[in-house]
C-alpha cells in the first residue's frame, strides 16, 4: 500500500486510480454507507443494526457486515455465553471514512432533495 497520502485519482492516462475506484465500488454498494454511518456512533449487535437501517434485510445485512470484515473495514466480536452475543464495530480503517461520509452528508443536504 502506497504511504503517499495524496497520490492522484487518475493515471497519467486519464485511467482512474484501482485503489479509488476499488474504495468507491465498495462504499457505493446499496446499504454499505449506512451500515458505517451507524456503526460510527459505537459498536452494534445485529438487531441493533437492523433496526437502525430502515428497509435492509436480515439476509443483506449479513452479506454487507462480511463483506466490510473481510476489508478489514469492521471486526466481529463474539462474547460466549447464553444466549451468543456478536458485536460488530468499526477498525481503525473503517473509522477514518467518517470525513469523507461527513462530506457526502453536507454535500446531500445541499444538493439532494427527498420527496415525502
Amino acid at each position: 500500500m502506497s504511504s503517499d497520502l495524496h497520490e492522484p485519482l487518475h493515471a497519467p492516462d486519464g485511467a482512474l486510480c484501482p485503489r479509488f475506484h476499488k474504495a468507491v465500488e465498495l462504499i457505493g454498494r446499496r446499504w454499505t454507507g449506512s451500515i458505517v454511518r451507524v456503526l460510527l456512533g459505537g459498536p452494534r449487535r445485529f438487531n441493533e443494526l437492523l433496526a437502525a437501517i430502515p428497509g435492509i434485510s436480515d439476509r443483506l445485512l449479513t452479506e454487507r457486515l462480511r463483506e466490510l470484515e473481510g476489508e478489514g473495514l469492521i471486526s466481529r466480536e463474539v462474547a460466549s455465553g447464553s444466549p451468543v452475543r456478536v458485536t460488530y464495530q468499526l477498525t481503525c480503517s473503517g473509522h477514518e471514512l467518517q470525513e469523507a461520509l461527513d462530506a457526502l452528508g453536507r454535500w446531500a443536504e445541499r444538493w439532494i432533495s427527498v420527496s415525502a
